[in-house]
């Protein structure tokens, strides 16, 4: 089962994105299910996991909703205030939707690196931790020492790395955090709790860039992690600032050719399925 693990819809006029405004250009319009759904045709993607966008319970709301509503999406991570008193009581109202698969703060819009470690997010972690559901992490590298500890803390809170933390893609191997972000994944990769997904990195690239331009990044994530603990996502529609759909699935099997059939089966979808305990299968019985 192929399934892509990390894209996002949006409705300007349902709820508040304060990072999307008119000098997003092609973003700055509603990304629905059926804007998407022709791409993973064209690609044979069977399901997907729909991701949080806004900071507000109320797009989690409407991504639930979203999903029951598509065949195609077979979880939600969605965003909750962590720091919340009421976190845990919000969890469980939330989780008692089935889509409901895991949580993403937007750690990378916070002033605080090691906000994640505060002591009043502990206890919103703690709801997470006991509901079963995975802990996203949308982070810059400077936040990334904050992700390692966080998951030295918590051995048994399921962590997917976003975007492999967003490394400097644009400024080539030779980057100057090079060395900082190789260290993070190290010490990542040491604790197996810890995922990271093979997603965003074309955004996080030059316009021009080439599948060569991505390869180092590419196998030094997979080198770490392993075909087993790597998922694929196309980060769609944000994938849409630097090419399309398309062509980032098409690279991604280029920059895979080294693995197995089984192996990238298993970074394709397999995992995915796995780490966010997703249905064998999309519900055609659900309207689309």
């Amino acid at each position: 089962m192929r399934i892509d693990a990390h894209h996002h819809v949006w409705s300007l006029d349902r709820c508040r994105y304060d990072w999307l405004g008119p000098e997003a250009g092609v973003l700055y319009a509603d990304h629905g299910p059926a804007d998407l759904a022709p791409h993973l045709a064209r690609a044979g993607v069977d399901g997907t996991v729909l991701v949080q966008a806004s900071d507000t319970v109320d797009e989690t709301r409407f991504l639930l909703a979203t999903a029951a509503a598509t065949p195609f999406v077979l979880g939600v991570v969605g965003w909750v205030p962590l720091d919340a008193p009421d976190a845990a009581a919000l969890l469980t109202e939330l989780d008692r939707d089935p889509y409901l698969v895991g949580v993403r703060p937007m750690l990378q819009d916070l002033d605080d690196p090691a906000w994640i470690l505060r002591d009043a997010v502990a206890p919103g972690l703690d709801a997470v931790e006991a509901r079963g559901l995975v802990f996203d992490a949308l982070v810059r590298p400077p936040q990334l020492d904050a992700i390692v500890e966080l998951a030295h803390r918590r051995g048994a809170l399921p962590i997917v790395l976003d975007h492999a933390g967003k490394p400097g893609v644009a400024a080539g191997w030779s980057w100057d955090g090079r060395a900082a972000w190789e260290r993070a994944l190290d010490a990542l990769a040491a604790r197996p709790n810890v995922a990271v997904k093979l997603s965003g990195l074309v955004t996080e690239a030059r316009a021009d860039w080439t599948v060569d331009d991505l390869r180092p990044w590419v196998e030094a994530v997979v080198s770490r992690f392993g075909p087993q603990r790597v998922l694929w996502g196309s980060d769609w529609p944000v994938c849409r600032l630097a090419g399309d759909y398309a062509r980032w699935w098409d690279a991604t099997h280029e920059l895979l050719e080294s693995l197995n059939a089984a192996e990238c089966a298993a970074v394709l979808g397999g995992n995915a399925q796995r780490l966010y305990a997703l249905s064998a299968e999309a519900d055609p019985a659900r309207p689309s």
